[in-house]
């Protein structure tokens, strides 16, 4: 019975919000997670509760640009679906460098994960105000989002204004902010990228563990790709060079962490899924661009101002690391970069993750003392190919198809025109298993889908697009255009099909044209 009123209590942490209800109790918050003795002069903290406000953000941003103008730019790269401007801080400092490694930062895609705004905008201050860190400015060329979802942000909710997730909407880009985000990235052409979150450490299913449920026992967990469309070379230089340095110098600030996990209901048990492959999210997208990347979830979401500085200070610290690490291994990190933007590796359409019976640690929430417990984990760092195709040399859109070129373009992939029609020997793809859910996902209807691929020489009209996979942006290309990949336009639903269609996409497999 206990137990039971323990789950409904911590459980109101989803009907309730972070200003009226605290899962956490005081003891678990003193033994684990003390508070940091910093000073922090972000807008939060000029009052008593709450967070920095969009009407904040502003006048502060607006006066640190003012006060380092050959410095710092503020622009904006377009307007939220309540009208209002996203900023965007440009940091490039004149120096004998000139080529400076590209480091991407955003925050607060998510409304209802404060310190990642918060941190950010502490990092833009001192970035700005602390001859500590004019080395940094010297080398390296920074672009700052600080709030990117900023209707949500100000009513402390995790979706954009019309419902939908901003971190679900990389390769639909069908909500207005992802395409501005998404664009400004792909303008900026980043080397290393970082996107700010905060999870939520009383989940669900951690309240059926134990007595009285567990509670996740890290400050931050660290989520990057494990997508086999991606390099190894990347792969490995972001877990045993970016991530490990960053857990290094987090240990030295008493600052626990751990590759991001998260939980699902598989056939009624819970299943632990860590790191990603997913292209919808910005971790794995921005990987498939051909850059570090590395989303950072902090322990916080639903614990209002609790740790409050010790949650930005986490953030300030990671943004630091990943600084630090790109200006002193410039030369091997765009070595590896050049090397991964011309690997000609087979096409990973699907993959599957590595299951096993894996120990994690928690927080037991009636002794309030760390636990480790077995669970069945399935690991997306060590994921295997189900489908593979050879890498085409060119994917074959039709004409009429300009919206999804239009989408392309906003990834950074970029696409030719036949300048006269031309038969040309191709595969192509034919629905031969076709399921469209009736339940929308994200705004969308899904479709899971099987083709056969057929070769046989068509016409394309003069207009047809020509997509080379000899690109920096394929992986993007490929996670889109294969009809089986979890995330493409035609899994999506961006382009419809059905039953025994032949798709408007074609594979080249011979010398360029």
């Amino acid at each position: 019975m206990k137990n039971i009123i323990t789950i409904l209590v911590l459980s109101c942490t989803w009907l309730c919000s972070a200003q009226l209800f605290n899962p956490q109790k005081k003891e678990m918050t003193e033994k684990f997670f003390p508070e940091f003795e910093v000073e922090i002069n972000t807008p939060a903290f000029d009052k008593k509760k709450g967070f920095t406000k969009y009407d904040e953000m502003m006048p502060f941003l607006q006066k640190l640009v003012d006060s380092h103008k050959d410095i710092a730019e503020m622009t904006f790269i377009g307007k939220s679906q309540k009208g209002r401007d996203i900023p965007y801080i440009h940091i490039n400092q004149k120096s004998g460098v000139n080529d400076k490694v590209k480091v991407w930062i955003q925050a607060g895609i998510h409304g209802n994960e404060p310190a990642s705004s918060e941190g950010v905008l502490y990092l833009i201050e001192q970035l700005l105000n602390n001859s500590e860190y004019s080395n940094y400015l010297d080398q390296l060329e920074i672009g700052i989002i600080p709030m990117a979802n900023i209707d949500g942000y100000n009513k402390q909710d995790r979706y954009a204004a019309n419902g939908l997730d901003l971190n679900r909407d990389q390769t639909k880009l069908m909500v207005q902010e992802s395409v501005y985000l998404k664009k400004a990235f792909t303008d900026f052409g980043a080397e290393v990228a970082l996107d700010f979150h905060e999870f939520q450490p009383f989940r669900k299913d951690y309240l059926e563990m134990g007595e009285f449920g567990y509670s996740n026992p890290y400050d931050v967990m660290l989520l990057y790709t494990g997508n086999l469309n991606v390099p190894k070379e990347l792969r490995d230089l972001t877990q045993f060079g970016f991530i490990k340095n960053t857990k290094d110098l987090l240990a030295t600030h008493n600052l626990t962490s751990h590759d991001y996990y998260t939980t699902a209901d598989v056939h009624g048990f819970t299943v632990f899924n860590q790191g990603s492959v997913n292209a919808r999210a910005s971790a794995t997208s921005y990987a498939l661009s051909n850059c570090v990347s590395t989303l950072v979830e902090v322990r916080g979401i639903d614990l209002g101002r609790t740790s409050f500085k010790r949650r930005i200070m986490t953030t300030f610290y990671i943004a630091v690391s990943y600084m630090n690490t790109a200006m002193e291994n410039k030369t091997e990190l765009r070595r590896i970069l050049k090397q991964s933007e011309e690997s000609g590796n087979d096409v990973v359409v699907s993959s599957k993750r590595e299951a096993s019976r894996s120990e994690l640690e928690f927080i037991d929430i009636a002794s309030n003392t760390k636990v480790k417990e077995e669970v069945n984990l399935r690991d997306a760092l060590k994921s295997h190919p189900v489908l593979k195709r050879d890498m085409p040399t060119a994917y074959i859109v039709l004409p009429e198809h300009t919206a999804l070129i239009e989408k392309l373009k906003v990834l950074g992939v970029e696409a030719q025109e036949l300048k006269e029609a031309q038969d040309i020997e191709v595969e192509s793809y034919k629905v031969v298993n076709y399921k469209r859910d009736a339940r929308k996902y994200e705004g969308m209807n899904r479709q899971d889908v099987t083709t056969e691929k057929v070769t046989e020489t068509k016409n394309f009209p003069a207009g047809t697009y020509i997509i080379y996979t000899s690109q920096k942006n394929r992986g993007l290309a490929i996670e889109t255009l294969e009809p089986e990949a979890d995330n493409s336009f035609i899994s999506f639903g961006v382009l419809r099909t059905n039953l025994g269609e032949e798709l408007p996409i074609y594979r080249y497999m011979k010398s360029k044209l």
